[in-house]
């Protein structure tokens, strides 16, 4: 059909209806779902603001693009995007932050911290910390290499931390029928999965989630065989049997910083470090659900972007918390107001 060179003034009216609507859904203080404009008059440069002090951080500290989405992924796969997981504890409410997936191991809280700070210092009482971890995962990931996308925002923060719900986050160590369940318990599908496991394409890792893979896989007292012989060796020298568990390695070791598709081609000649990367690929329920996935995402890194970036707006929609009843916008992310 073409298109009409001038619209009927019903359909102009009917247009300008729906937005409308959509403006006054978007209005801060409404219940109602996000939307890409919800600072847009009470915060104009959140964004600007939000990227400088990434920008800053990372000078000093190159990890921290990857170390921010994963929070935001850990975020919002315990009871929704509501900021939970920035909670410190408080007597008869144990954090997130110190439960077995998250303890030792998630960071970036000051730079979290750091951002708050200059937008309370720009937009008192605007910005909610869940949306500054949405934002600043799309952030690193731009800056990083990755794709853009538009960040929906209006989320509130929660005033509890789940510390039991993160113990059932995605595990280094599940296999792809578990890694399947737990992404679908959450409604989210195997593209959804293999899309946003590709956020290991850059960041650190440690070594005691490859140490069973080298020596002792599924306690056979040999190593994983799915693992590439050249791989292991290199990992063997860098992770020691009895070595230092806490030390560091690239999950890409091809392009350690950059957001790009390398972590697939790593998977293709079996090179993925975690098991739960592998299993994508290697598992044998992975043949005709993910592997093909895997393999798609191998060969075209634009169909790698354009899945991740959708599937990081699937995540970002996980129970987004907007009744104004039940959250509110913290003024320090680590507790509630007047705590």
């Amino acid at each position: 059909m073409a298109p009409s060179s001038s619209p009927r003034p019903v359909a102009g009216a009917v247009v300008a209806g729906v937005l409308a609507v959509a403006a006054a859904l978007c209005l801060p203080g409404a219940t109602a779902q996000l939307c890409e404009e919800y600072y847009h008059r009470t915060c104009p440069n959140a964004y600007d603001i939000v990227k400088q002090v990434l920008m800053n951080a990372h000078r000093s500290d190159p990890r921290i693009f990857a170390s921010l989405i994963r929070l935001h992924f850990h975020d919002c796969f315990v009871q929704g995007c509501d900021g939970s997981l920035l909670l410190d504890s408080v007597p008869g409410m144990p954090s997130e932050k110190t439960s077995p997936p998250n303890n030792g191991s998630a960071r970036g809280f000051p730079v979290v911290d750091d951002v708050k700070a200059a937008l309370e210092k720009a937009c008192p009482g605007v910005v909610s910390c869940a949306d500054i971890l949405a934002l600043a995962a799309e952030i690193s990931v731009e800056l990083s290499g990755g794709p853009r996308w538009g960040v929906l925002l209006g989320r509130l923060d929660g005033k509890t931390s789940d510390f039991n719900g993160s113990l059932n986050l995605p595990a280094p160590r599940d296999n792809l029928t578990v890694l399947q369940g737990k992404f679908r318990a959450l409604n989210l599908n195997d593209v959804d999965l293999v899309a946003l496991s590709g956020g290991h394409t850059f960041g650190r890792v440690q070594c005691q989630f490859v140490t069973d893979r080298l020596y002792n896989f599924s306690g056979t007292n040999r190593p994983d065989p799915t693992l590439d012989p050249a791989y292991r060796a290199f990992l063997s020298q860098r992770c020691p049997r009895n070595g230092n568990a806490s030390a560091l390695n690239d999950l890409d070791p091809t392009t350690p910083d950059t957001f790009d598709k390398n972590y697939y081609t790593n998977i293709e000649v079996n090179r993925g470090f975690l098991n739960s990367d592998q299993e994508l690929k290697s598992s044998p329920q992975a043949q005709g659900t993910t592997a093909p996935i895997v393999d798609r995402f191998a060969s075209s890194q634009d169909a790698f972007f354009q899945s991740f970036a959708q599937s990081m707006i699937n995540m970002g929609n996980l129970k987004p918390l907007t009744d104004p009843s039940k959250g509110e916008v913290r003024i320090n992310c680590r507790k509630v107001n007047g705590s």
